[in-house]
């Protein structure tokens, strides 16, 4: 049993050495000083509220200024770094690769001089005050794991621009996620389809729709006042017109409008209690050639796919649970596949510890950087960062805080990670240079005025018809 925990030792270990090597190769200009400041962000003990303060840790051997500049004016070849997550071992999810996309905004509503800024969706701090705040909104695409864990596998990440259609940015997103997938080795002709999970602010029809000719299926949450229709040919024919497109309709606020489904399962689950789910096989959408299907030529499609109510008997923050509607663009379902699909709806929670992890610990959004491309770049460096702590989960010594328990290798948050990566970062090779000693520039004058101001951007807004426009805020004036 030694002889094959060291050599799965051995073997995690490569692995992450490589990832490193191949990290420092994407790095074409400034390479050492961002390497090091990923060095310091996976290497610091505590949160990161300030850039500065990263030059502190001993694995940042250059000055403060290095930091600032390596973002503002490095360069990194995200194509290849997007090759290497392909590259690394991946999760599975019940035998297969399940995905989940979401939006996680980088908030900046006084950066007046940052360009490319949108309206964000974020929740305030009462119950229901949905806000839109400018800033960068991110799709972030990662791949889901088994069991209750706060672990999740990145595998691409993109900045939406203010006039990009979140629906068609993830779907090309996703497609170019697939095809690097298939090529590394991690899905076959043989393999079962791709699950990509989603939640209700996507479109799941026109998302599966998209993605059509791919061995994907989505699954996504739906409003509980949607409407949807069953196949036409349980209607009676019609002996003069059209022919019938949709069918029966299911009101999700109706119940009495509910036929009978075709799958019910009850499953005992540890938090929940019992869950029970109905299924309904070929329910679509009614499209109209309004929004997003204003510009589709001809006719509009029949997106068929299963609906799924899940209902549980208790919440754990002990609320009345609500219930949940699913749809899924696979049909034909058995009562276990229905199980596997709300199971895999459930494990989408975790990229939403990911983001919490990133932001409150890692300091995704604390950097006050002024370039949407510095941004992208900090985006990187924290992803590579997260992806080093999933990779050292099994590797590093256990350094707990006094009132904490001892948890198992497989157990072991990434916050628990981090605090003990210091101790392996000195069996890991290294990749950065000495730094050369230098002086900084004179700067500015003390005492003159900035003849250069930074230019004011505002955010655009959407018109009733969809498109975006410019207009500036009176502070940004």
């Amino acid at each position: 049993m030694s002889l094959l925990h060291d050599h799965a030792h051995v073997e995690s270990l490569s692995e992450l050495s490589r990832f490193r090597t191949e990290f420092h190769a994407c790095l074409t200009h400034r390479r050492d000083a961002l390497f090091e400041v990923c060095e310091a962000l996976v290497c610091a003990p505590g949160p990161v509220h300030h850039l500065a303060h990263l030059s502190l840790e001993p694995e940042h051997r250059r000055g403060h200024g290095s930091a600032y500049a390596a973002l503002n004016r490095g360069r990194i070849d995200t194509a290849r770094l997007r090759w290497s997550l392909a590259a690394l071992p991946l999760p599975r999810l019940h035998h297969r690769l399940v995905l989940a996309a979401d939006v996680s905004p980088w908030l900046r509503p006084d950066a007046w001089t940052s360009p490319e800024r949108s309206w964000c969706h974020t929740y305030g701090r009462g119950t229901g005050q949905a806000e839109m705040v400018p800033g960068w909104p991110y799709s972030v695409i990662v791949a889901l794991e088994e069991g209750s864990t706060s672990w999740c596998a990145p595998l691409d990440i993109l900045r939406l621009a203010p006039d990009q259609d979140p629906t068609v940015a993830t779907a090309a997103q996703l497609r170019e996620v697939v095809k690097r997938l298939r090529e590394a080795g991690h899905h076959t002709d043989g393999d079962p389809d791709v699950w990509v999970v989603v939640d209700a602010g996507y479109d799941s029809p026109r998302l599966a729709f998209l993605l059509d000719d791919l061995p994907v299926r989505v699954l996504g949450r739906l409003r509980s006042d949607r409407v949807l229709y069953g196949p036409a040919e349980h209607l009676p024919p019609n002996a003069t017109g059209r022919p019938a497109k949709h069918g029966t309709p299911l009101r999700m606020g109706a119940p009495d409008t509910w036929p009978a489904p075709k799958t019910v399962t009850t499953t005992p689950t540890r938090r929940y209690g019992a869950a029970t789910a109905r299924a309904w096989d070929r329910m679509h959408p009614r499209l109209t050639h309004r929004s997003a299907w204003a510009d589709h030529p001809g006719r509009l499609p029949v997106i068929e796919g299963t609906v799924i109510l899940l209902q549980v008997e208790a919440l754990p923050s002990r609320r009345a649970p609500k219930p949940v509607w699913l749809w899924s663009s696979a049909v034909g379902l058995a009562p276990g596949q229905v199980d596997e699909l709300w199971w895999a709806y459930l494990r989408r929670f975790d990229i939403e510890h990911a983001f919490r992890f990133c932001k409150q610990q890692l300091g995704w959004n604390a950097p006050r950087v002024r370039d949407p491309a510095a941004a992208d770049r900090w985006t990187w460096l924290v992803i590579v960062a997260y992806t080093q702590l999933r990779l050292a989960r099994g590797l590093v010594r256990q350094v707990r805080l006094p009132w904490q328990r001892p948890a198992p290798p497989y157990r072991m948050s990434p916050g628990r990670v981090r605090r003990g990566f210091r101790y392996l970062h000195a069996h890991l090779p290294g990749c950065a240079g000495v730094p050369r000693p230098s002086r900084p520039g004179p700067g500015r004058v003390p005492g003159s005025s900035n003849r250069r101001p930074a230019p004011r951007y505002g955010v655009p807004k959407k018109n009733k018809a969809g498109a975006t426009s410019r207009s500036r805020d009176k502070q940004a004036a």
